[in-house]
């Protein structure tokens, strides 16, 4: 146990280091490998990790998902839903941020990355807001927050590799997201609506929409819902009747969404042959990027498993005692510090291989942990130092001074804060449909 809790605190210096974190589990974790069995086995097992990473069928669901998220992208879908959100929204105080969170809801709902939401719904809904005279803490705000969604509300690809990891069931992570992310919607409406009552010139309100017009920006978002109705019914069976006959596992949803989300762009003429590369080309590199550090992750799993770091964690837990719900509290308090400096997916990969043993022998869900953890990392997303919802809208939005946007997203991840406590004390709300289905 010592051995892991020293490759454990290495590996956290070296991040501080600037070192990035895939190469920093991966070599934390193969020289520890290397100290318990020798070199040999350690080459022997990054080789062998390596060539199987590559070769997994299941992890081919991971680089389908963002090739969907960036089809539909390039085809302007974001567009049609925030034009809807606002007809409906729009005329109240605070109306065209609360169209902001919607639009980034479905936009989540076909894409399943934070930070693509984030870096998308920017372009579209900034100039709007500032076209009424919205604050800029309560317009990037809207955005940041409402990008966090993309992570839980499925398909999400941090519940993919969270259900990899921990071999749980990606179909039941994707159905649990569903109702901790409307909690979630809810809840940032709710953050608006406190925030343009403590200061009402942050958010005028926009132009009243008839109600003709509200119907007839419905028919804009037939893509959207076609797309979501394509990837998820037919994961869940809905597709399964005369005439049709059809259910997907995720890696032929996601296929089936890549391939709808690219049909989509290419009817309404958004694709050329050099956009379309850069379309490949940048699911490539995104699909890289993670696949490093997922394999870094790995070995640095494989390490802690051999030095008896889970075992030894939850045996000393059940020695003390503790209350399974104060190690939950213990866990959790553990992540919120690690969201501080850490990216949601890197805290990700570091903590569950350590936690997710010590949760599942304390008796607890293992979907409701995997949504568990998604909301805390989605905290993360938005809190200070770290932020990187807020450093890739700063990156869009250049003129918006960082420390206004992180003052502008505090009600947003206190409202975080408040979803998390009720989803662990309700536990019910994440696995009903699950439960369900």
């Amino acid at each position: 146990m010592t051995l892991s809790l020293l490759g454990l605190g290495a590996v956290l210096i070296l991040v501080f280091l600037r070192m990035p974190i895939a190469i920093a589990m991966g070599l934390v974790g193969f020289l520890g490998f290397v100290e318990l069995r020798g070199f040999r086995a350690a080459i022997s097992m990054v080789g062998r990790l390596i060539i199987d990473t590559a070769q997994d069928y299941g992890l081919s669901v991971v680089p389908l998902f963002i090739l969907m998220g960036l089809f539909v992208n390039k085809g302007g879908l974001s567009k049609e839903l925030y034009r809807a959100s606002y007809a409906f929204l729009g005329h109240m105080r605070g109306g065209l941020a609360m169209a902001t969170i919607v639009a980034c809801a479905g936009f989540s709902a076909i894409c399943g990355s934070s930070l693509a939401t984030a870096a998308t719904m920017s372009k579209v809904a900034m100039p709007e807001m500032r076209k009424y005279r919205y604050s800029d803490s309560l317009a990037t705000a809207s955005i940041a927050a409402g990008g966090t969604l993309g992570i839980l509300i499925p398909p999400s690809v941090i519940l993919v590799i969270y259900g990899l990891l921990t071999e749980t069931s990606i179909g039941k992570l994707f159905i649990a997201g569903v109702i901790p992310g409307l909690l979630g919607v809810l809840l940032y409406l709710v953050a608006v609506r406190f925030s343009v009552t403590r200061d009402p010139d942050a958010g005028p309100a926009g132009e009243w929409v008839s109600w003709r017009e509200r119907l007839l920006s419905l028919r804009d978002i037939w893509a959207v819902l076609l797309l979501f109705f394509l990837v998820i019914g037919g994961l869940y069976g809905v597709l399964d009747v005369w005439p049709f006959f059809i259910t997907f596992s995720p890696t032929e949803a996601a296929g089936m969404g890549a391939a709808g989300a690219f049909l989509i762009a290419l009817s309404r003429r958004a694709l050329s042959f050099s956009s379309t590369m850069e379309v490949l080309i940048e699911t490539v590199q995104t699909a890289a990027t993670l696949f490093a550090v997922l394999i870094g992750a790995w070995i640095f799993s494989n390490f802690v498993n051999l030095a008896g770091l889970p075992e030894a964690l939850s045996n000393f837990v059940l020695s003390q005692g503790l209350s399974p719900t104060l190690v939950i509290v213990l866990i959790l308090l553990v992540y919120v510090l690690l969201g501080c400096v850490f990216e949601s997916l890197s805290m990700l990969l570091l903590t569950v291989p350590i936690f997710f043993p010590v949760v599942t022998s304390l008796g607890f869900d293992p979907v409701w942990f995997g949504i568990v953890v998604v909301v805390v990392t989605e905290i993360s997303l938005i809190t200070p130092p770290v932020g990187l919802n807020v450093f890739v809208l700063k990156g869009v939005v250049k003129d918006v001074p960082t420390s206004i946007i992180f003052r502008g997203v505090t009600p947003f991840w206190l409202v975080d804060i408040l979803r998390l406590l009720i989803i662990v004390i309700f536990p019910w709300l994440v696995l009903f449909l699950p439960n369900s289905m």
